[in-house]
């Protein structure tokens, strides 16, 4: 039996990484597109150079980097149905040393926004978007505290964009430039 391809030996078997963001891309497209009666459809998924998956904005590309946001290791684990890679794994335990829900999810955010803010793309523009899969957090609470995140002066990012829970029920926040 063939094991699937994977990007990097850290790094979750391609078809996962695609599955999970392609159901982030579709969350936020419904929601962005009720939202501000937009017409907002997924184009493809994209090469490294690029971000993640490339769409269309009312008639123009618009490509989006697609981060998720857990809340600790076990917890993440239990929403994926599988084990992490060493590195998500890492992460996730420097998270549970926090010992509120608010500061570690403060926590999670602005390491997730630090670590994007590095990369570099070959695309015109580009939104993070970010989808909360923590249970016990939703758009209200991720309002309240944005307050306390940090973006980064220097980032590759047009708008910033938090999705409030898994299937954006409790809407999105903008987080940068909406």
């Amino acid at each position: 039996m063939n094991n699937p391809p994977t990007n990097d030996i850290n790094e979750p078997p391609v078809d996962e990484k695609l599955l999970l963001e392609q159901q982030a891309t579709q969350v936020f497209i419904r929601w962005y597109a009720q939202a501000f009666s937009a017409s907002f459809t997924f184009v493809a998924h994209n090469l490294p150079a690029k971000p993640d998956v490339s769409c269309l904005l009312n008639g123009h590309t618009l490509d989006l980097e697609i981060a998720h946001l857990y809340g600790t290791e076990q917890e993440a684990m239990s929403i994926l149905g599988k084990s992490l890679n060493q590195h998500t794994r890492d992460e996730l335990n420097k998270l549970r040393q926090t010992t509120s829900t608010q500061d570690r999810l403060v926590a999670a955010l602005n390491r997730i926004l630090e670590n994007k803010s590095h990369k570099s793309y070959d695309s015109n523009r580009v939104w993070l978007v970010i989808r909360n899969v923590h249970p016990g957090w939703e758009a209200r609470q991720l309002r309240m505290m944005q307050n306390l995140l940090i973006i980064p002066d220097r980032h590759p990012f047009e708008q910033i964009w938090l999705i409030g829970d898994i299937d954006a029920t409790s809407g999105a926040v903008c987080l940068f430039n909406c």
